[in-house]
């Protein structure tokens, strides 16, 4: 899996990277009957996605191996917004796909600085596999001499702590850096947080938004 302790967003990624039309379909058009879905994508030794399994835990073939420039790394897998038909229960038809930035939660002391400039806030829910938690968050950038501007993005854990009922809660931190990015839009983004494989009990969450700082709880057994 591709992931970063401190990843680069930009102010404008493309929906979807490889349809290749702006027509409109009437009927049972080709993009009538599209489902989407946050995935983990398998990619093969040629650097092409072959099949995928949504956070539901439905797992799919694709009826043809489907290349996309963020792709860079053979045999691996890539987390991903995927748009595609079902064709069988287990089978489907890609019709693109858009890169997911996905983080790993690291020990607050291992980041030279731990900025957190606000960001908007739409959404954040548990996979069904509590595998991730997921983010829907609003950017505001803007361009800078004619190329996009950047914003830096991870997360902390501050500490995990013992309840009196033996359980144990992680406490997170979201981590953005603004940089130099102007506000002159806004853009959503998805972005998921990979839970370790020795998850703790709890949750909890903080982002800090232009409204104020949220807290998001997530029960994870």
């Amino acid at each position: 899996m591709k992931k970063n302790v401190l990843y680069i967003i930009l102010s404008v990624l493309p929906l979807c990277l490889s349809c290749e039309t702006d027509s409109y379909e009437k009927g049972q058009g080709k993009y009538s009957l599209m489902q989407t879905d946050l995935a983990d994508v398998t990619v093969d030794s040629g650097k092409q996605a072959i099949a995928f399994t949504t956070d539901d835990g439905d797992s799919y073939s694709l009826t043809s191996p489907t290349t996309v420039q963020w792709m860079q790394t053979a045999d691996t897998t890539y987390r991903a917004i995927i748009y595609y038909n079902k064709v069988k229960s287990d089978q489907a038809e890609p019709l693109g796909m858009t890169s997911v930035p996905t983080m790993i939660p690291k020990e607050h002391w291992r980041f030279k600085n731990l900025t957190q400039n606000p960001i908007g806030f739409e959404s954040a829910w548990l996979a069904k596999s509590r595998k991730y938690i997921n983010l829907a968050l609003l950017f505001k950038s803007g361009y800078i001499e004619d190329t996009m501007g950047r914003h830096l993005i991870s997360v902390a854990q501050d500490t995990v702590l013992v309840n009196a009922d033996h359980t144990r809660t992680a406490y997170y931190r979201f981590l953005h850096e603004q940089d130099d990015t102007p506000e002159y839009f806004t853009n959503r983004h998805y972005i998921s947080i990979l839970l370790p494989q020795e998850s703790p009990d709890t949750v909890n969450l903080s982002i800090v938004t232009y409204t104020g700082t949220i807290e998001r709880r997530f029960a994870l057994k």
